[in-house]
This record gives C-alpha cells, sequence and structure tokens, in this order.
C-alpha cells in the first residue's frame, strides 16, 4: 500500500497551479469550488496559497490519515507529484516526517 494514503505532507506543503481546462467548468475534472484564479490561464487549489499552504481537499491528520477528497479528479500537478522523490522528501521533513525508501511512483 502507498504511503500516499497516510501522508498528505505535499498536500500540506506546496502551492498547486494548473490550466483552467483541468476545472469543472472547463471541461476538467477538477471541481469548480477548490480553485481560485490565478491568471487568464492558470488556476490553483484553493488553499495551496496560503502561509502555511493546506489544499481544500485535503482531509486528516498530516502523517497519520490524510487522504484527498478529490483523488480521481485531482489535477496534473498532483497526479505527476512522485513518492519518495526529493520533493516528497522535503514536504515530509516540513511536517517533522522521514523520508521514505523504496517508494514508488504515485500515480
Amino acid at each position: 500500500m502507498s504511503a500516499c494514503t497516510t501522508c498528505g505532507a505535499c498536500c500540506a506543503s506546496f502551492r498547486v497551479d494548473f490550466s483552467v481546462f483541468e476545472t469543472q467548468s472547463e471541461g476538467g475534472t477538477v471541481p469548480d469550488g477548490l480553485w481560485v484564479p490565478v491568471t487568464e490561464g492558470t488556476v490553483r487549489l484553493r488553499g495551496t496559497d496560503h502561509v502555511r499552504p493546506r489544499c481544500a481537499a485535503l482531509s486528516g491528520k498530516v502523517g497519520e490519515k490524510a487522504t484527498c477528497g478529490i483523488y480521481e479528479w485531482r489535477p496534473n500537478p498532483c497526479r505527476e507529484f512522485e513518492e519518495g522523490s526529493d520533493a516528497c522528501a522535503s514536504a515530509r521533513r516540513r511536517h517533522g516526517l522521514a523520508p521514505l525508501t523504496d517508494a514508488s511512483p504515485f500515480f
């Protein structure tokens, strides 16, 4: 089982920008109401632009049991984030969690 099903550190560490065409109102899958406009063609997951980022779709406690409420509909930056990558290790450190070892890509 993936460590991502309990971690959530990435969802509470980074700004998540993506194309407006990934939103429901533009024919994509990311639910309207969970993003804010950035530019004409770019939007951001709500909550990820705070000083202490935390995606509005994240439920639970980081590092214990954290789940994505829009996992099936998440934007490309979330789909492309790799479990065990340098970015993953950085996010986990921010939350006092040890880096992962022998990790596979997060899909």
